[in-house]
């Protein structure tokens, strides 16, 4: 049964990160409300072939079939990922007497999938509203990583066994990362990706005065404001973006140093290798992020921003699992 549950957890994961870069896929192709109901698509559970009664049925959203098929595409995969986390963590229940069978995350990410099911829902009903945008992202990589921390917990069994201690150094890396993925989840979801279109400078200034961050980051505007292409004046958008670029240095030089520490004095191989895997990822997510601002917010870099995001998300996790196993007495 434990073989059966492992398998699940590997097609989970996949899923998981597939369903993370569709997500930046339909976001970014301004297709989050190609289908304006939820969990269908113009009350049907594929894109209709009928435009006109489409048109009638939401006048204000008249079908566009492409947009429309993104979004039904992403909700099929998601919807296949939750099934399978179903199946993993009903497993992990049924086998919870077995040595060795994590039970509690495979039940924790069952309640993070439900949740992150109503924030699907949420981002239709409540027409793109930003802060549950930036909600759902945050869920769809919570889900992946918790995924790949179970995958690691069933690849390093033997030295998971030992005693474990908590990397402060390493865990504070994963907060600073987190927050930047947020901000970066809101820089996207206000639509401020090209609010400062130069580099190094933000509209030719290093600090850009007409930058509005109290208008910028104000979470909660009401119910009923429809979201599509943002709402914000540029002021507040540049002040989104610049923030996104600051939180991007803290990072860099937080995750660089960590990394590099890892893949230079690490006592194990393991924790060399999680830095060597944490400063690859780190170089391309820069890289490709100087290239969305240099080139215009192409879809492809942009997209690639994202997943790159993700694995950045996957290596500074893997830092903290290898950094969280004490050597045994025969390595120390």
């Amino acid at each position: 049964m434990y073989k059966w549950y492992i398998r699940f957890v590997y097609m989970a994961a996949v899923l998981a990160l597939c369903v993370v870069v569709l997500g930046a896929w339909v976001r970014l192709t301004d297709a989050g409300l190609g289908c304006p109901d939820w969990p269908g698509c113009y009350g049907s559970l594929i894109v209709p072939d009928a435009q006109e009664n489409s048109a009638a049925a939401y006048p204000d959203r008249p079908l566009e079939a492409g947009k429309a098929w993104r979004e039904m595409i992403h909700r099929y995969i998601a919807t296949t990922l939750g099934l399978v986390i179903v199946l993993a963590a009903g497993l992990a229940w049924l086998n919870r007497r077995e040595p060795g069978q994590p039970v509690t995350l495979p039940l924790a990410l069952l309640g993070v999938v439900i949740f992150q099911g109503l924030l699907g829902m949420w981002t239709v009903t409540l027409l793109l509203k930003p802060v549950i945008v930036m909600a759902h992202l945050l869920g769809g990589l919570t889900t992946l990583g918790l995924l790949f921390w179970l995958l690691l917990e069933h690849r390093r069994r033997p030295e998971s066994r030992l005693l474990r201690e908590a990397s402060l150094p390493a865990l504070v890396g994963l907060v600073v990362l987190s927050f930047q993925i947020a901000l970066g989840g809101w820089t996207s979801s206000n639509y401020a990706a090209l609010a400062c279109p130069d580099l190094p400078t933000c509209q030719g200034q290093w600090w850009p005065e007409t930058a509005d961050f109290a208008e910028g980051f104000v979470l909660w505007r009401g119910l009923g404001i429809d979201y599509e292409g943002g709402v914000l004046e540029a002021p507040a958008r540049v002040a989104i973006h610049f923030t996104h670029r600051l939180g991007a240095i803290v990072t860099f030089l937080l995750l660089g140093f960590l990394g590099l520490g890892a893949a230079l004095r690490a006592n194990t191989p393991i924790r060399q290798r999680a830095g060597r895997f944490v400063l690859a990822a780190l170089s391309a997510q820069v890289l490709i992020g100087l290239g969305v601002v240099w080139f215009g917010l192409p879809l492809s870099l942009a997209t690639a921003h994202n997943g790159v995001a993700a694995l950045l998300l996957l290596a500074t996790i893997n830092l903290n699992h290898a950094a969280s196993l004490c050597a045994s007495p025969a390595r120390a």
